[in-house]
């Protein structure tokens, strides 16, 4: 049986919070050597907050054999995302997308980039958006095969880190058919 067709992508239950924060924090945890012990104790909070906020239009997560092995959020806006309206994205934006270290290279970032697409296009949405920074150097290289391509305009500044804009126009998107 092929891995992806085992894996469940769906939305997360409001009581398996604690689980998708968990899947987030252990996916991110690699980057804890690469900031300061002061910026990754904020951005490790950060992200353990995020599974209980009220903030994002939906919470996708990948089930593997009964447990949450994936996840990613989808905001409407960028003031919905970020508390930044100035930036100016009025369509979805994808955040903290996190697979577990030991389920990765079975296609569930990409499954569940592609259920984000997805819906984003039932919005009524043509553009998919997102933020990355260079630290994350394999899923830039994912977003980049799976059509995202940069948006300069959407750059930002996380201290004196560049947080890097990606944007995908979505009819006709490679990212929607099923085998990428």
């Amino acid at each position: 049986m092929n891995s992806i067709q085992e894996v469940i992508v769906r939305d997360a239950h409001e009581w398996e919070r604690e689980a998708v924060a968990a899947v987030m924090l252990e996916s991110y945890q690699q980057y804890a050597f690469d900031l300061s012990a002061e910026r990754w104790e904020e951005y490790r909070d950060s992200i353990r907050n995020s599974a209980y906020s009220h903030a994002p239009h939906a919470r996708i997560v990948a089930e593997l054999g009964g447990e949450i092995v994936g996840s990613v959020q989808l905001f409407l806006s960028s003031e919905a995302a970020y508390g930044k309206p100035e930036m100016g994205i009025h369509s979805p934006i994808i955040r903290l997308l996190a697979v577990s270290p030991g389920s990765r290279g079975r296609g569930i970032a990409t499954l569940l980039i592609q259920e984000a697409a997805r819906r984003s296009i039932q919005l009524g949405a043509t553009t998919l958006n997102l933020h990355t920074s260079d630290m994350m150097a394999s899923a830039v290289k994912l977003y980049e095969r799976l059509g995202f391509e940069r948006a300069y305009d959407t750059d930002i500044y996380n201290g004196e880190s560049l947080v890097k804009g990606y944007r995908i126009e979505l009819p006709g998107s490679l990212l929607l058919q099923s085998a990428v």
